[in-house]
């Protein structure tokens, strides 16, 4: 399949654990931000370890960008203006804008720095992408609104720019993230990165009652739970609960039909996510992009599908890729995440013929643990009736993880050991 090109796979990074365990597992470059400058508040990264995750990850030939995608207001621009200079020192692969004032700034400061134009941007259309391109940018990153045929004709009239696409992650119930319900419920802006992520919450519907129609039609209200009394009219269906509750993007099964129009960049959602999402996604997708390229007429989705559905999740949706998200596209019933397995630890290291592993959940002598090697795809069986406190040595037949850093040694062979490196994360299924 020479005719085609790989594209890039970038996994998202909300810490310098999780930028390693990305590379670990597959991924090609992360986008990882600040505090501050970024649509994520929750993210821990210190300047130092910025640059440590950035040195590291071109000592193994792969690629870091920095989101730079808040909108300013005056107040953020000397914020702006000084994380440019700190941009300087940590010599990304490019940076991820919005803003086009902030865009200007660092193209006039930093002109050889690669700028990629931010989802938040609203790219929909080729005359969008070569807009962008004129200004100086090297890759669009496309809106998750864009279906499948606009794809390939952005693809065919702008074949001199760099394309990105979402392929998986969290969708919001509005445009691009420009959402206006967490500001308006809690203070709390969607667009500086603070979401309240009041999609998710639960909402009671009422009626009007019969002497209050108008023209015999219902007029309904919404009552979010911790509000009471404080009713929203809304109109809708019998399914009144969680009618803002997106199910989560997965592209994965149309593959297929994506990696043969070419385009740059394949983009993960979730940088608040655990190592294990990290972990998941980046094996999965690079497994499953690999696959295609070696035999794509033997390529079957199923089983990729069924190792990302081990992954909490809201069910998955195509969003756009087809045209206008259906129904489908909205969990009614449930906001509760889906998925019958939880992360259950992280390999440290180890010691002598034992695994250190991190407790991530309660583990129980007798349980089953899958460990998922970066070296083969099928996950390692272990069934852990011996284990060790790694703190005092001694045999346990439980230990939770209340204690930071909470670890259990586990008595392995060489074979084993030589697939597991540091940060191969673990897995357990929930018990019913």
């Amino acid at each position: 399949m020479t005719q085609h090109k790989k594209p890039e796979l970038l996994l998202p990074a909300g810490s310098l654990n999780r930028l390693k365990t990305a590379f670990l597992y597959g991924a090609d470059a992360v986008y990882a931000g600040m505090p501050g400058v970024c649509l994520r508040n929750k993210i821990s990264f210190t300047p130092e370890e910025m640059k440590e995750g950035i040195l590291y990850a071109h000592s193994i030939g792969k690629k870091v960008y920095l989101t730079v995608n808040l909108f300013t207001h005056n107040h953020d621009v000397p914020r702006v203006e000084s994380f440019i200079e700190l941009l300087k020192e940590l010599n990304p692969d490019g940076v991820i804008v919005a803003d086009p004032g902030v865009f200007a700034e660092i193209k006039k400061q930093i002109p050889t720095l690669p700028l990629h134009i931010s989802t938040q941007a609203n790219v929909c259309s080729y005359i969008t992408v070569n807009f962008w391109k004129e200004q100086g940018a090297s890759l669009c990153v496309l809106g998750r609104e864009v279906p499948l045929p606009e794809i390939k004709e952005i693809r065919k009239k702008c074949p001199d720019i760099r394309l990105e696409t979402f392929v998986h992650g969290a969708l919001c119930v509005s445009y691009s993230g420009r959402c206006l319900l967490s500001n308006f419920m809690t203070g709390r802006s969607a667009n500086k990165g603070n979401c309240a992520h009041s999609c998710r919450w639960r909402y009671k519907l009422y009626e009007t009652k019969e002497t209050e129609r108008v023209n015999d039609e219902h007029t309904y209200y919404i009552e979010e739970e911790t509000r009471p009394h404080e009713l929203m009219r809304i109109d809708e269906d019998e399914h009144g609960t969680y009618i803002m509750n997106s199910r989560d993007l997965c592209w994965l099964p149309r593959l297929p039909d994506l990696l043969p129009i070419g385009i740059d960049s394949f983009k993960i959602e979730g940088r608040n996510k655990s190592e294990y999402y990290a972990a998941i996604t980046a094996r999965t997708y690079r497994q499953a992009i690999d696959d295609w390229f070696e035999n794509p007429h033997n390529w079957d989705a199923e089983k990729y599908m069924s190792e990302i559905m081990t992954l909490q999740s809201r069910g998955y949706t195509l969003g756009f890729l087809d045209g206008n998200a259906g129904p489908e596209a909205h969990n009614y019933d449930v906001s509760a995440s889906a998925g019958g397995w939880r992360y259950a630890g992280l390999v440290r290291g180890t010691n002598n013929n034992r695994l250190i592993m991190e407790v991530k959940h309660k583990i129980i002598k007798g349980m089953e643990l899958e460990f998922l090697s970066p070296h083969q795809f099928e996950p390692i069986r272990i069934t852990v009736d011996t284990f060790y406190d790694a703190r005092t040595g001694n045999v346990v037949d439980e230990l939770s993880s209340g204690h930071l850093g909470q670890a259990i040694e586990i008595p392995v062979s060489a074979e084993i050991l030589s697939k597991l490196p540091p940060l191969s994360v673990v897995r357990t299924k929930i018990q019913e």
